[in-house]
């Protein structure tokens, strides 16, 4: 893999200073500009801001890298290279076009009309591709830590690639799970990630189901309304499951030009994702031939079991010192009180 160390003078002069009409994008660990190379590539270059106290995004800069250095997938984010200057860390990407799935798909029907069921679906299915190479084709295997919306990336294509490794952790082959601080973004959290600090595949694979409900049904994560006041889509979706509703969780905006089966099938294979038992989650690899044309047969065999959600801050294992800024996500801010599971019991 071709793997370039870049100046900070390029990185600056290509994104023209870091000028603020480049920038492109904001996470919890730094800025994100546009910038056109000597050579006339477009390319994506992340600023991290390193806290010299607690040297997060040195950590983050440092995981991106090990996650990606070695590895090339259709659906994952190219990293091109880096800089090391001074204090100074940055990471560069290939540019995408059609910037992150949160910015061009979810909010209004005018954004979501403009993804057909086609679409969706390849989205999906190449979002579970990424993921089931991570997961179970790269050695070590990498768990992302923090799938949501706005770390799926759409090229020019609308191919979906995965990024923004810097939470991402890699396992050895014969390890089942580690501990560690908490970081992700709430209503995309696994509750047993989230109350016991215990990372397997299974959280990224709980992540991925949220994902999946959201685009097929472009509803938020996190929604807010006078009758049922906070309420997750998690939870919404498994509700309808268990009146026989699924199908009118189905986006409006798609009308009639969907399979309503498939449309059905790809929530269900959803809740099989945000199961509350992790073990009884399916492997990503499962996940693609469920959502392949073929299927219906195997998510028809499936039992689908209760979800399980984190709906309180308070009760997430945080770190001694630090927790991920991702948590304060604009949609998840106002947590409600109570149990840390929301299950999807209907009362």
């Amino acid at each position: 893999m071709h793997f370039t160390v870049y100046s900070y003078n390029e990185l600056k002069a290509a994104t023209h200073g870091f000028r603020a009409s480049n920038k492109i994008g904001e996470g919890g660990f730094g800025s994100v500009y546009k910038g056109k190379l000597q050579d006339g590539i477009f390319v994506a270059v992340k600023v991290l801001s390193v806290e010299l106290e607690s040297m997060r995004g040195e950590r983050e800069f440092v995981s991106e890298i090990a996650a990606l250095s070695d590895i090339k997938h259709e659906n994952l984010v190219n990293l091109r290279g880096c800089c090391v200057d001074g204090a100074k860390r940055l990471l560069v990407y290939d540019y995408m076009e059609n910037n992150s799935l949160s910015q061009t798909f979810l909010g209004g029907e005018q954004n979501r009309s403009k993804f057909t069921w086609t679409l969706r679906k390849e989205i999906s299915i190449g979002i579970a591709k990424g993921l089931s190479y991570l997961h179970e084709e790269v050695s070590p295997h990498v768990v992302h830590r923090d799938i949501k919306a706005s770390n799926i990336l759409l090229d020019e294509d609308f191919t979906p690639k995965i990024a923004d490794f810097g939470l991402a952790r890699l396992f050895s082959e014969n390890t089942s799970h580690i501990s560690t601080r908490v970081a992700g973004t709430l209503g995309y959290l696994s509750p047993e990630y989230a109350v016991s600090g215990h990372l397997t595949r299974k959280s990224d694979v709980y992540s991925f189901g949220v994902v999946l409900l959201e685009i097929a049904s472009g509803s938020p994560v996190v929604a807010f309304d006078i009758t049922r006041g906070e309420h997750f889509l998690v939870n919404k979706a498994w509700e309808m499951y268990n009146s026989d509703q699924l199908l009118e969780l189905v986006d409006p905006v798609l009308d009639r030009e969907i399979s309503s089966d498939e449309a059905v099938r790809f929530l269900k294979v959803g809740l099989l994702c945000v199961q509350e038992n992790a073990s009884l989650r399916p492997k990503m690899s499962m996940v693609i031939k469920m959502l392949s044309s073929n299927g219906a047969t195997i998510v028809d065999e499936m039992k689908i079991t209760q979800p399980g959600i984190v709906a309180d801050l308070m009760d997430v294992k945080i770190g001694r010192k630090h927790s991920s800024q991702s948590f304060f996500s604009k949609a998840s801010t106002s947590m409600s009180p109570g149990s840390p599971f929301q299950t999807g019991r209907r009362k």
